[in-house]
């Protein structure tokens, strides 16, 4: 007897230290855990100029979402968000009590790629700097999971004392199945604080025999500002293999000679972008073909950053390939803009041969607002065949009618900025510069 009293006695007594244990680890202040979250994190790292501020940062067009106290709770909570595929897929914002159908938890999360690679979420936020802690994101997820409410403050606040920075970091992407398709990769290289690095590698793909592509999947890190494939022009002029080459000599020059024998093959500025061409047409890829990889990062903290990128090449059988498709790049470099202004620049191209076009996306930097493409001449001269409001992952559209343009006819591309900034901004090659580029498809 006296034997299960002391049974009885200790097991009390592990539930008591359990409880302690418990209490101890649980720490709440009783101030409401999203004020908490408004005041160490939204105001911090997302409600700032440029970014989730106001209704004229450059990039309030896109997200349409302002994060500033008194604001964020009712912008947040049950609101559809503007990315498509999010959407579609019925996701909110924020989804109280569901983690996975929240789209915030998917964008703050530490690694690129983390979600289903067939959703196109884009970059992982913030932006480029002002990374949250690990402890941060564990103590939003809660907060979601909790059911996000504006008033309830029992999110446990120890998650915070976890300052890990969640620095930018990629699931790797699975390779195409055997016989399906290929891959090609840049290995892990460094950005060095407050630093721009934009690098080329030449790699060779692994087929035997030509090849015929119909679906391009990308992925890259969420700091990344652009990943492009590209061909050459002149096969026997190619750098060496499987070495990286720099944009920017060791003195801070530009060498463009690694740009002047390039031809668009695929890519553009999401990274993690999934694409495919229309039954029956593809691209051609001859065996060992050299390809030169490209890939754009910024890095605006004091932290040295990592790059890492990968390309998924899906195959069709020859038989099925009806049409075979070459790229488009087309390019208006006359962009300028003062401070402050808002401006549209309207370009005309024109093509001497009947052009089938089966896919368009276009190519950007922060300060787009909107990215128009019409059709030039002929019958449907001005109709808009393409418009997207979102410069980070900017619409990709598959004709499975091609548009068909001939000889003389062409598209224009009517692209809107507001320079946000206190400098003048024109065509250059950083993030901080301007860009405006249809990329597509056509045979």
């Amino acid at each position: 007897m006296k034997y299960i009293s002391y049974i009885l006695y200790v097991i009390c007594l592990l539930t008591i230290i359990g409880s302690c244990e418990k209490t101890e680890s649980t720490e709440t202040s009783g101030k409401p855990s999203f004020e908490i979250i408004q005041e160490t994190i939204l105001n911090t790292s997302c409600a700032i100029s440029g970014c989730h501020a106001s209704s004229s940062d450059a990039s309030f067009a896109q997200h349409g979402l302002i994060l500033t106290p008194g604001k964020s709770y009712a912008n947040l909570v049950g609101v559809t968000p503007k990315n498509s595929a999010a959407a579609s897929m019925g996701m909110k914002l924020v989804k109280p009590n569901d983690l996975n159908n929240s789209f915030l938890s998917h964008k703050i999360a530490c690694e690129a790629g983390h979600h289903s690679t067939n959703a196109n979420f884009g970059a992982n936020m913030p932006l480029g700097g002002n990374f949250l802690t690990k402890g941060q994101v564990a103590f939003i997820n809660e907060w979601i999971s909790k059911g996000a409410s504006a008033t309830d403050a029992s999110v446990n606040e120890s998650l915070l004392k976890d300052t890990t920075v969640c620095q930018p970091s990629i699931t790797p992407l699975e390779p195409p199945p055997s016989g399906s398709g290929f891959q090609l990769k840049i290995d892990p290289f460094d950005i060095a604080p407050n630093f721009e690095r934009e690098i080329f590698v030449r790699k060779n793909t692994p087929n035997t025999e030509t090849a015929y592509v119909n679906r391009i999947q990308l992925r890259g890190m969420s700091n990344s500002h652009h990943l492009v494939v590209y061909s050459f022009r002149v096969p026997l002029l190619l750098p060496a293999e499987n070495t990286v080459r720099d944009l920017r000599n060791a003195n801070g020059t530009v060498n463009l000679e690694n740009m002047q024998n390039h031809v668009f093959m695929g890519g553009g500025t999401d990274v993690n972008a999934d694409f495919t061409l229309p039954p029956g047409v593809a691209l051609q890829v001859s065996a060992k073909m050299p390809l030169d990889l490209n890939a754009h990062y910024f890095n605006k903290t004091s932290y040295t950053l990592k790059g890492e990128n990968y390309v998924n090449f899906y195959m069709v059988p020859a038989s099925t390939v009806k049409n075979i498709a070459k790229t488009l790049d087309l390019n208006n470099l006359d962009i300028s803009l003062q401070p402050g202004e808002r401006k549209t620049f309207v370009k005309n191209f024109t093509f001497s041969e009947t052009t089938r076009v089966v896919l368009l996306t276009s190519h950007y930097h922060k300060l787009g607002e909107k990215f128009v493409i019409k059709i030039f001449g002929g019958s449907r001269n001005g109709e808009i065949i393409y418009t997207s409001t979102d410069w980070e992952h900017p619409a990709t559209i598959s004709f499975t009618t091609p548009i068909t343009l001939k000889p003389g006819e062409g598209l224009t591309s009517e692209v809107t900025y507001n320079n946000t900034t206190k400098k003048t901004v024109s065509f250059g090659l950083t993030s901080e510069d301007e860009m405006n580029i249809i990329f597509g498809y056509y045979y």
